[in-house]
């Protein structure tokens, strides 16, 4: 598969493609992820999860437009979503197609947000292309986050469970702890201070360096469920932590367990 390209379409398990009709004659819950960024290959690492763990949904891919930063695919079932799973970095999207996510998450409707997610519609020290909108605070309205920059990449994450902050969090950590000796190899991320109306999960540290939220859920002013992780350079789908994580936060964001 290319990386970034204008591609969208339906994983099914039988290693077939099915039709968006039948997909939409079934009553199985609808996950769509937004992927558009070049540091972490999750445009790879998340349509294997996806395969290997969610056999029970219909799940949806929007890439990154080929040769063309600052846009996804011209189709965006966004508004057809239960759940949207966002994995972009830095991108000034077309009016149409930030107001279709903006109007996505006005309804209530979770979202899940992976690694650079905090900042997906962020520039740095730019100005968008003539046609093309950024979203400054998605990363605080969404989220709950506050993510400034991150410490160097050559420090391990130590990661660790934040102490029990309701009774969700031992259900959003089930089969991830006990955590002994777990670590990630992508940098952490300065995100403190969050909201304080996040639930914060695990929490990650490096030498010298007070520890940070590395993964949290968080409850909109919309009414909307919302999780966050900074996890997702590649080598965490390998990990016991990371895949186990978003199988707990995908249930969380359905409705499968109350919070």
């Amino acid at each position: 598969m290319t990386r970034n390209f204008l591609l969208t379409f339906l994983i099914t398990f039988s290693g077939t493609f099915i039709s968006d009709s039948s997909a939409e004659e079934s009553r199985a819950p609808r996950i769509v992820f937004l992927c558009a960024e070049k540091e972490y290959s999750t445009d790879v690492t998340l349509p294997r999860f996806a395969k290997e763990h969610l056999s029970d949904e219909k799940v949806e891919f929007i890439f990154a437009k080929e040769n063309e930063r600052n846009a996804l695919s011209s189709h965006l079932p966004i508004d057809r979503a239960d759940l949207l799973i966002i994995s972009v970095r830095r991108r000034a999207l077309p009016v149409e197609q930030l107001t279709a996510i903006k109007q996505y998450v006005a309804t209530g409707k979770p979202v899940i947000g992976i690694r650079t997610a905090n900042h997906a519609f962020a520039l740095r020290n730019e100005q968008p292309p003539v046609g093309h909108v950024v979203w400054g605070d998605f990363d605080q309205v969404v989220f709950g986050g506050n993510y400034t920059n991150h410490h160097p990449n050559d420090l391990i994450v130590t990661i660790n469970p934040s102490a029990p902050e309701t009774n969700l969090t031992p259900l959003l950590l089930e089969g991830v702890l006990p955590l002994e000796e777990a670590t990630s190899r992508g940098s952490l991320y300065k995100v403190s201070p969050i909201n304080q109306k996040a639930n914060v999960l695990l929490t990650g540290e490096v030498v010298g360096h007070p520890a940070e939220p590395i993964a949290w859920t968080f409850v909109r002013d919309d009414g909307g469920r919302s999780f966050y992780t900074s996890l997702g350079h590649p080598a965490d789908f390998d990990s016991d932590v990371l895949p186990r994580l978003l199988l707990n936060a995908i249930d969380w964001c359905l409705g499968r367990f109350e919070s």
